[in-house]
C-alpha cells in the first residue's frame, strides 16, 4: 500500500538512463530558477516601505524610487557576472566551485553554507510571503498562517520529489500568469494616474504602522536598500543549476539570465513607481501590492487575480530554492564536505534527501518565527551576498590567472561586482545585525565547521582502509584464520535447529549461548538439550538485572570460550519474520538489539538467519526436523 501511495504522490521510479530526460528548456526552466528573484517584487518594496515610513513618513516615497534603482543596478552587475560564471563554469556549482578553485577550499566551504542558508531562507520567506497574501485577500486566515504555510512547504516538496521535468510543468504557468497580471496592474495602474482616476488610499487599521517624523540619514537609507536587497535574492540559482538545462545547456543559462533581468526589472521598477504615485503604507494586516491592487481595481476580478498568482508563485518561489539547494548539496557532498547521502539521486532522479532536508529546515523556521516574513527578512540578504561577494573575487582571479580574451573587460565587470557586494554585505550585516543578521553570521561558521568535521572524517576512514600499492601485490586471499560461531538462543525450537546446522557448515567450532535472568529460568533448556543429538555446548549465564546484550558482550569478550586472540567470532542470531510488518512490534525483536549493539566490537562478524513464518512454515518445519531422522 505504502509503495503505491508513494508511486501516486511521486510517479513511476525513472532508470538512471532518462536522467537526459529530465533536464528543461528555458521556456520551463526560467520560472523554476527565477520564480525566487520575480517573486521578490511582492515583498521587496514592502521591505523599503517598513525601513522608512516609520521613521521619516511621507518623505519616504521621495527615496524609494532612488533606492529602487540602486537595488536594478545591482541586480545588472550580478547578471553580467552570473551570465560569465555560467560560461567558465558549465558544470553547476555556481559560487562555491568558483571560490574553491580560484580562492580557497575554506572560502569555498564559506559560500556553500551561505547559500545553503539563503535557500532555506528563501523557502521559508517565499511562503510566508504567499501565506500573507493570501491572508491579505481572506484575513479570517490569519491566525492559520503557520499550518498554511507548512501545508504549501508540503506541496512543493511533494512536487519536487516528482522531478525537474514534472516540478518544471507545475510550477511554470503561475509564474508567467503572475507576471502577466502584475504588469496588466502596473499598466493600468500609470493609466490611472496618469488620467486623475487614482482611487483613494484605503483606511489603515489602528495597530498598524503609523508615519514617522525622525532625521533622515545615511544608516536609514542603507537600512532600507538592504532591505530591498531581497529583490535580487535567487539570482545564483540558474548559475547553480547549469546540467538542468537542455543542451546547449550554457547558452540556454545565459538566455535565462537576460530574461530573468528584464521581468524583475519591468516588475520591480514597476512596483515600486506605484507605490510612489499611490503612497502605499505598509502593515501586518494587507500586503503593500494587495493595497495598490485594491485601489487599481477595487475588489473585483483582478484584485482576486493578483491575491491569488502572488500567494501561488511566492509560493512557487520556494521552487528555486528547491532547484539550486539539493544539487548544491551534492556537489559540496561529492567533495566529501557533506553526508554522501546528498549526492544520491532518489526515485524520481532528483536529489531526494536534499529536497527533505530543505523542507524540513524552512519548516522549522516558519514555526520559530510564526509564519511573518517581515521576521525573516533581516536574515535573508547576507548570506546570499557574502557569496556573491566570494564568487565575483574567485572569477575575478580566474580571469586575471587564465587571461582568454577579453578578459580584461570580465575581470572589470566582476572586480567592480566584488566591491559592490562586499559594500552590500557591510551594509546588510550593520543594519540588520540586532534584527536577526546575527544568527546568520553564527550559524554560517557552525556549518563551516561541521563541514570541515564531515571530510576529516572520511578521510580518517579512507586512510584506514586504504591499501598502498605497493603491498596489494603481496596479499594473498587464503583462509588463514578460523571463525567461531557463537548461537545465542532462548529456547530450543526449529528455529534455532536451523541456526545450529547452518553454524556446523560454516565452522566446527560452535557454541550456544543463553541468558537465564533467575536461578533454575533455564532448567527446561538445559533438559531439552541433553535430549540432542549434538556436541555444540549449551553456555548458560546467569544475569540477575535480567540484561541479555551485555552479558553476551562480556562473554564475547572473555577468555571463557575456546577462539584464539585473532580469530573471526561469528554471532549468528536467529530472528523469524512475520508476514505483516506491524506484527513486529507485539515481539521483543531481541536479535536485533544484539546485532546493533555487536556492531562496535573488531573481529566480531554479526550474522541475521530469517525464519519465515507464513502458511508454509509447517511444512517448512517438517523439512528441517526430518532431515537428521
Amino acid at each position: 500500500m505504502l509503495q503505491n501511495i508513494k508511486s501516486w504522490l511521486l510517479g513511476e521510479k525513472l532508470e538512471t538512463n532518462r536522467l537526459h530526460e529530465e533536464r528543461f528548456s528555458v521556456f520551463w526552466g526560467l520560472p523554476v530558477l527565477a520564480s525566487d528573484a520575480i517573486s521578490s517584487v511582492a515583498y521587496a518594496v514592502e521591505e523599503i516601505l517598513w525601513a522608512l515610513v516609520p521613521a521619516i513618513g511621507i518623505a519616504s516615497y521621495v527615496f524609494l524610487p532612488e533606492i529602487a534603482t540602486a537595488i536594478i543596478l545591482l541586480l545588472l552587475i550580478l547578471t553580467i557576472s552570473y551570465r560569465q560564471i555560467v560560461e567558465a563554469y558549465p558544470g553547476g556549482g555556481g559560487a562555491y566551485i568558483v571560490a574553491k578553485e580560484n580562492l580557497r577550499t575554506e572560502l569555498g566551504l564559506i559560500v556553500g553554507a551561505s547559500l545553503s542558508v539563503d535557500y532555506i531562507l528563501t523557502v521559508a520567506v517565499s511562503i510566508s510571503a504567499g501565506t500573507a497574501a493570501l491572508t491579505s485577500a481572506f484575513p479570517s486566515l490569519y491566525t492559520h498562517r503557520v499550518a498554511i504555510a507548512l501545508f504549501l512547504i508540503a506541496l512543493v516538496t511533494i512536487g519536487n520529489l516528482r522531478g525537474v521535468k514534472d516540478s518544471a510543468k507545475v510550477f511554470s504557468i503561475p509564474t508567467y500568469a503572475f507576471i502577466l497580471c502584475v504588469l496588466i496592474l502596473i499598466f493600468t495602474g500609470i493609466w490611472q494616474a496618469s488620467t486623475g482616476t487614482i482611487t483613494p488610499m484605503a483606511a489603515i487599521p489602528e495597530s498598524s504602522v503609523t508615519f514617522g517624523t525622525q532625521m533622515i540619514t545615511v544608516f536609514l537609507i542603507m537600512k532600507a536598500f538592504s532591505s530591498g536587497c531581497a529583490a535580487v535574492t535567487g539570482v545564483e540559482a540558474i548559475c547553480d543549476a547549469v546540467p538542468n538545462f537542455k543542451e546547449p545547456s550554457v547558452k540556454n543559462a545565459k538566455i535565462a539570465y537576460i530574461l530573468l533581468a528584464l521581468a524583475v526589472i519591468i516588475t520591480f521598477g514597476g512596483i515600486t513607481y506605484l507605490a510612489t504615485i499611490y503612497h502605499t503604507v505598509p502593515n501586518f494586516h494587507q500586503t503593500v501590492i494587495s493595497q495598490i491592487a485594491s485601489q487599481v481595481f477595487g475588489k473585483g476580478f483582478m484584485f482576486y487575480a493578483i491575491q491569488a498568482t502572488t500567494t501561488i508563485i511566492l509560493a512557487m518561489a520556494a521552487n528555486t530554492a528547491f532547484a539550486g539547494f539539493p544539487t548544491l548539496l551534492s556537489i559540496i557532498a561529492k567533495d566529501g564536505y557533506a553526508p554522501r547521502q546528498f549526492s544520491l539521486r532518489g526515485h524520481r532522479l532528483g536529489f531526494s534527501n536534499g529536497i527533505m532536508l530543505l523542507s524540513i529546515a524552512a519548516g522549522v523556521l516558519v514555526i520559530i518565527f510564526r509564519g511573518e516574513t517581515h521576521l525573516l527578512i533581516p536574515l535573508y540578504a547576507l548570506g546570499v551576498f557574502t557569496s556573491f561577494t566570494i564568487a565575483q573575487a574567485g572569477i575575478f582571479m580566474h580571469w586575471v590567472r587564465l587571461k582568454p580574451k577579453g578578459w580584461q573587460y570580465k575581470a572589470f565587470i566582476n572586480g567592480l561586482g566584488t566591491i559592490i557586494t562586499f559594500i552590500t554585505v557591510i551594509v546588510v550585516a550593520v543594519t540588520k545585525f540586532i534584527s536577526g543578521a546575527w544568527i546568520v553570521l553564527l550559524v554560517i561558521p557552525l556549518l563551516v565547521f561541521a563541514m570541515l568535521k564531515v571530510k576529516s572524517h572520511y578521510m580518517i576512514i579512507a586512510k584506514q582502509l586504504d591499501i598502498p600499492n605497493d603491498r596489494i601485490e603481496h596479499l594473498k586471499i587464503n583462509l588463514h584464520r578460523t571463525s567461531y560461531v557463537i548461537v545465542p538462543v532462548q529456547s530450543l525450537n526449529v528455529m534455532v535447529i536451523k541456526a545450529l546446522r547452518y553454524a556446523k557448515s560454516i565452522s566446527n567450532d560452535v557454541e550456544a549461548f543463553h541468558i537465564e535472568t533467575h536461578e533454575g529460568e533455564a532448567d527446561k533448556l538445559r533438559a531439552k538439550w541433553a535430549k540432542l543429538n549434538t556436541d555444540i555446548p549449551l553456555i548458560i549465564k546467569l544475569s540477575p538485572y535480567r540484561e541479555i546484550t551485555r552479558p553476551l558482550i562480556k562473554y564475547v569478550n572473555s577468555n571463557e570460550h575456546a577462539s584464539k586472540p585473532r580469530d573471526i567470532i561469528t554471532i549468528l542470531l536467529p530472528q523469524f519474520v512475520v508476514p505483516k510488518s506491524w506484527q513486529m512490534f507485539l515481539h521483543n525483536n531481541t536479535s536485533l538489539f544484539i546485532g546493533s549493539s555487536l556492531l562496535k566490537n573488531r573481529n566480531i562478524v554479526v550474522s541475521l538467519l530469517p525464519f519465515y513464518i507464513d502458511e508454509k512454515s509447517e511444512v517448512y518445519k517438517n523439512e528441517i526436523l526430518a532431515e537428521d531422522e
